[in-house]
């Protein structure tokens, strides 16, 4: 014997399917008073070619286009490039990153990854702070890709991201001068120990390289900006073209 709806063996006594939950008395109702005497399932959609699953992750969203929705974003859209364009143009010696009012908002995650990370040795415990704020935008990223189908916020996650790791940078080339002011009004210089960077680097003998890997973060953070930039603009044009469609 099969289920009626997703053709599962089932046991001649069963009340209910073990898979899909049907009630068999209750389904048979339904189909009799319909006029059916069996039940066929839609067949299973054709596989989805790789091309064609990114494409629809990137660049199509649940909801179809609505006006209020693009105007919002077009505002947001517009802030991001603008404020994006004085991240991608400074540099690390500037250190912008840190001065900006999105450092503040970036402390409490790495904060939060030093407690997490809290139990797994001293190397990951220092390193737990830069992992958390880079986390939990990336958290953010996977959460509208996959969880909302919402790729517009998941481009300005990937702007947060990208954002984070141009704020990581000027902390990392500060590893052996140690002249930041760090969180409790302190310096790493004045302070021995207390300087994530300079202890990560110099666990790992790259001390030396400090200016050199943090300009390569930098560079990093420029380039996830400029996709998310480029990514989100490509939304938006896409949802202005659905919005003209609707109105013709």
């Amino acid at each position: 014997m099969q289920c009626p709806k997703c053709r599962f063996e089932r046991q001649d006594d069963a009340a209910e399917c073990a898979r899909c939950g049907i009630v068999f008395a209750r389904f048979a109702e339904v189909a009799a008073r319909n006029g059916e005497t069996h039940y066929h399932p839609p067949p299973p959609p054709p596989p989805q070619e790789p091309k064609d699953f990114w494409r629809a992750l990137l660049l199509e969203e649940e909801g179809g286009a609505r006006p209020g929705r693009f105007v919002g974003r077009t505002v947001l859209y517009g802030i991001l490039v603008v404020w994006g364009f004085r991240f991608l143009f400074a540099t690390v010696a500037s250190n912008y990153s840190g001065e900006s009012f999105l450092h503040w908002i970036n402390l409490p995650f790495h904060e939060a990854g030093h407690m997490i990370f809290l139990f797994f040795g001293d190397f990951l415990h220092t390193l737990g702070g830069t992992l958390g704020q880079l986390l939990v935008p990336s958290i953010c990223l996977g959460a509208f890709l996959f969880r909302t189908r919402d790729p517009f916020g998941a481009s300005v996650a990937l702007w947060w991201l990208a954002e984070n790791f141009m704020d990581v940078a000027p902390y990392m080339a500060d590893a052996r001068s140690g002249e930041l002011l760090l969180l409790g009004g302190v310096t790493g210089r004045e302070v021995p120990g207390y300087h994530d960077w300079e202890n990560i680097l110099g666990d790992l003998h790259l001390l030396a390289y400090d200016h050199r890997l943090a300009g390569l973060t930098y560079a990093f953070g420029r380039l996830l900006m400029i996709a998310a930039l480029l990514w989100g603009g490509r939304l938006l044009a896409r949802q202005w073209r659905a919005l003209r469609a609707d109105r013709s």
